[in-house]
């Protein structure tokens, strides 16, 4: 059984016996043990304190045992939750355990505390589909407690019908979804999660969708997307389509869809247009055009673009040395975690875990696997931003629009529209001083000087 869908029978649980969902420790807990892990594997592997994992674990099968009316301990949990699962679904006549998508009713949880004992309590609701097997699973959650607000208020508060959620690569993006989808299960009788990482045509992405629903799409596109558009209407759905990116062209300006994708667009502007209840989440590394508005308070459009973190906590448990230096280090590569785990594991490795060494080296130093990362985004660029960023690439201060177009043998079309291409894919930065200037990422700056 998938081990999702016990984390989410365990966090519901939970939430019912006391009013908190599960933390990260907590799901790395249930994750661990449901797979046969120790305790202090469970602590390596997540970076966690491995005593503390032990007390967490110890704790939790206790508020379990109470919540689902059994004995549960680390030994026998598997094969109690997936019963107690598998039990839940008694007055569901359509449910797939290990089917290709997850199709269940919601459960009620009797907690004898809250309800009295022997509590018959069963509240009846319709069916609730939720396919998440695409979804990541997250075991650390940080500093984003503004972002996740925000992004609750536009969903649950404003029903705001289409969202994207936009940042460099490795930024957080997907966690930052995941982790709302995670503590909002509840709000949604459809969640979808769809990966575009080898995207599909949209008249096959619609079809698994009509899937997961139930539902026998029709012969058309136009039909299928009837079909949908019904479904958002009667019933409450979260969709989010992961790797937006992946539908655009590469070599050419930003947000400028492939051939084959071009029914994404007429998708995503039949959902700010069309009268529905539901919400679509967009995560790209990449803004497209159907994002930009005259007036957002006319329409259902909003984008929420991550920048780095400037947290300590992301290096937590990582066997990094000097703690004083973490911030610097941080700083450094742009609060990026994705980068920061990627140079942890470099300083481990060369520095035996010793930050103020590898600061020591006074340079920001590109690893291999970054410089891999890095070759692959350049060459999505168009040539009007390579030759851009090649130019930015080359000083070490921020420039005003003016020279830099002076430097570049661009016309002012081509320079102006690869300008504003870059600041959306957030590789340059626009800082309003005496007067506006553009900076190019520090990390990526380094790059193009060693390896361009």
């Amino acid at each position: 059984m998938d081990v999702m869908k016990i984390l989410q029978f365990v966090d519901q649980a939970i939430f019912e016996s006391t009013g908190k969902h599960l933390d990260d420790v907590q799901r790395a807990v249930v994750t661990g043990a449901y797979e046969g892990e120790t305790y202090n594997e469970i602590g390596e592997k997540n970076h966690f304190n491995k005593s503390h994992v032990g007390e967490v674990g110890g704790n939790l099968w206790k508020l379990l045992s109470e919540a689902l009316g059994e004995d549960i301990k680390k030994t026998n949990c598997r094969s109690a939750l997936e019963r107690l699962y598998i039990q839940s679904f008694d007055n569901c006549s359509s449910c797939h355990i290990n089917g290709e998508h997850n199709v269940y009713n919601p459960v009620t949880f009797h907690n004898t505390n809250q309800r009295g004992q022997g509590s018959n309590t069963n509240i009846e609701s319709p069916s609730i589909y939720h396919d998440l097997i695409l979804a990541p699973k997250i075991i650390k959650f940080h500093n984003r407690e503004t972002e996740l607000q925000t992004l609750s208020n536009w969903i649950v508060n404003q029903n705001i019908s289409l969202i994207s959620v936009l940042g460099l690569s490795g930024i957080g993006k997907t966690t930052l979804v995941k982790r709302f989808v995670d503590l909002n299960l509840e709000q949604f009788e459809v969640i979808i999660w769809k990966n575009l990482k080898f995207p599909k045509s949209l008249d096959l992405l619609v079809d698994d969708l009509l899937k997961t629903c139930q539902q026998e799409a029709k012969y058309t596109l136009d039909d299928k997307l009837n079909q949908l558009f019904a479904i958002f209407t009667q019933k409450r759905c979260l969709i989010i389509l992961d790797d937006v990116q992946n539908i655009f062209i590469t070599d050419q300006l930003t947000g400028q869809y492939q051939a084959e994708y071009k029914d994404y667009q007429k998708f995503f502007t039949m959902i700010t247009e069309t009268e529905h209840q539901s919400n679509i989440i967009l995560i790209s590394q990449e803004k497209c055009a159907e994002m930009h508005s005259l007036d957002q308070q006319l329409y259902p459009i909003k984008c929420l673009e991550l920048s780095g973190l400037n947290d300590t906590s992301i290096l937590d448990n990582t066997g990094l040395n000097n703690q004083d230096d973490w911030l610097t280090l941080i700083q450094l590569y742009e609060g990026n975690p994705t980068y920061l785990k990627d140079i942890t594991s470099l300083i481990q490795d060369v520095y035996d875990g010793e930050v103020a060494e590898f600061l020591a080296e006074n340079s920001l130093i590109i690893s291999q696997n970054l410089q891999s990362h890095f070759n692959d985004f350049f060459n999505r660029l168009s040539s009007i931003e390579q030759q851009i960023t090649l130019e930015l690439s080359k000083l070490d201060q921020s420039i005003s629009r003016e020279d830099l177009k002076q430097k570049l043998p661009l016309s002012s079309v081509d320079f102006v529209n690869g300008l504003q291409s870059l600041q959306q894919r957030y590789l340059v930065t626009k800082i309003k001083e005496d007067k506006i200037l553009f900076k190019l990422s520090p990390v990526f700056r380094e790059y193009l000087r060693i390896t361009v």
